[in-house]
């Protein structure tokens, strides 16, 4: 039998290549048991002229089918449904049926839902979107990560892409972070002392999990990363939260008998505070004399464009006290979700083992994506590119800033990507917050920062990684139009 032109179109929604849809059309037909072994396919020419494409595209995607066995070649007669391809499934067609579950009681544990820092799924879709942590498409190299990681697909790298590593991480990317990211942070570290990671908030919930019991004490900033304070209530851990000042962490205020200290020294989160030197130095006295760890969470320091970033505090760490966490989050791009710990070998061992009960390992094509990236300097090429562009930026916007009379409550000592701000007088951020979306403008009000327990309402963060140089001026003046208002309306 032969198959008809006419049950071919082509959707012009689409999102792949032509000869991609058109093989997704066959293999479609034959799965759905409309086309069968033997049926005799359109000729080349005839379905292109037919479709309105190219032969060569037909005919690319008829080897590429009779590659993986969907259809034969048999000569001047053509392509034909091949006796080989897979049969479409037999099973009856499935049915909905009712739950009579009453999930109310069979949930044994509930847990909170992610802090709500306003940011919508749609965030690209505004003029003016001040949005903390996303990928500016106008940035990043697509080209060569394309390259990376078509060729972590290749033959070379079967046995990284493939294989069951048993908890074991890539000894390439492995030996691409120890070479060429943590000297820069003035950190030596062994393969055995690093661990790869789903994201820096994986690393932050395994050490919590490995670290901390319902009889041990969390010390964390106020106000701090929200999905770290949620992590920690689920560990059943006592969590007491000590209020930074304009150089983050005060070491004196943390109480004796804490067990493990989190803390964002180089850049604090959210309000951009650099710890100095001294102060760096005070923290680890103080870990050594009331023996408790520390949690360094160095996310933002490849944007270190005004200034030298201080050293690690892992790298002035004498007695291993601190364990180390790093992120490609704000490098290459967060849905990339890969992160590492550095700590002494027997937390990464047992790290280690709480990851393979969970994930088992970082998914191999990524490791080996991520490790040829670095490896072939476009990692290099890319922070240095982000960090011209975020340097241009903050200028135009402290600018602005300064033009419109808005408030700067902190802005850090060494780049980063945002401003920590304060609102008039009289005026709640979340109401700006929603004020600003009908004029096309996102801010990201700090309540999820500071928690339910003291919570000022006067404090939003106001991010330059996502919005184009050129758009800061306007946006900052609908802020600040946006704020009078109100500031007026309340007083």
């Amino acid at each position: 039998m032969a198959i008809a032109v006419e049950q071919f179109f082509l959707d012009p929604s689409h999102r792949g290549t032509l000869q991609r849809q058109l093989q997704e059309i066959v293999t479609g037909g034959i799965l759905a048991g409309r086309f069968r072994p033997g049926d005799r396919m359109p000729s080349s020419r005839g379905l292109a002229r037919h479709l309105g494409i190219s032969r060569i595209t037909v005919t690319l995607a008829y080897t590429d089918l009779v590659a993986n066995d969907y259809l034969t070649a048999r000569g001047r007669s053509g392509y034909f449904v091949s006796e080989g391809a897979p049969r479409p499934h037999s099973f009856p067609a499935p049915v909905r049926t009712e739950c009579r579950i009453d999930w109310s009681r069979a949930i044994a544990r509930r847990f909170p839902e992610n802090p709500d820092l306003l940011r919508p799924a749609d965030w690209r879709r505004y003029r003016y979107p001040f949005i903390y942590g996303q990928t500016d498409a106008r940035l990043f190299d697509h080209q060569n990560w394309r390259k990376c990681a078509l060729q972590a697909l290749g033959a070379r790298d079967f046995q990284a892409l493939t294989e069951d590593s048993y908890g074991r991480d890539d000894p390439q990317l492995v030996e691409q972070i120890i070479r060429h990211i943590l000297p820069r942070r003035g950190i030596v570290a062994d393969p055995s002392e690093v661990l790869v990671t789903l994201g820096a908030q994986n690393a932050l919930w395994m050490l919590a999990q490995t670290l901390l019991t319902g009889r041990r004490t969390a010390a964390i900033e106020h106000p701090c990363y929200p999905a770290l304070r949620e992590i920690l209530q689920q560990s059943h851990c006592d969590t007491v939260g000590i209020d930074v000042d304009a150089q983050g962490l005060p070491p004196e205020a943390i109480p004796p008998e804490t067990d493990v200290v989190f803390a964002t020294p180089s850049h604090h989160c959210p309000t951009s505070a650099t710890m100095p030197l001294t102060r760096r130095r005070d923290l680890l006295d103080r870990a050594e004399a009331h023996d408790f760890l520390i949690v360094e969470d160095d996310y933002e320091f490849e944007l270190a464009f005004a200034a030298t970033p201080s050293p690690a505090l892992k790298s002035l760490d004498r007695g291993g006290r601190v364990a180390y966490i790093g992120s490609f989050a704000k490098s290459l791009f967060p849905g990339l979700r890969l992160g590492y710990v550095v700590a002494p070998e027997p937390l990464i061992r047992e790290l280690r083992t709480l990851r393979s009960l969970i994930v088992r390992h970082v998914p191999g094509h990524i490791q080996r994506a991520v490790a040829y990236f670095l490896a072939q300097g476009h990692y290099d090429a890319q922070v240095h590119k982000m960090s011209r562009a975020y340097r241009e930026r903050r200028a135009i916007a402290e600018l602005a800033l300064q033009q419109n009379g808005l408030t700067v409550a902190g802005t850090g000592s060494f780049g980063g990507s945002s401003f920590w701000m304060r609102t008039p007088p009289g005026v709640v951020a979340s109401d700006l917050a929603h004020r600003l979306r009908d004029r096309d403008v996102l801010i990201e009000p700090a309540g999820a920062f500071f928690g339910t327990d003291r919570h000022p309402g006067t404090h939003y963060r106001l991010a330059y990684s996502s919005i184009a140089a050129s758009d800061i001026p306007e946006g900052v003046r609908r802020i600040a139009e946006e704020g009078a208002a109100l500031g007026a309306q309340a007083g």
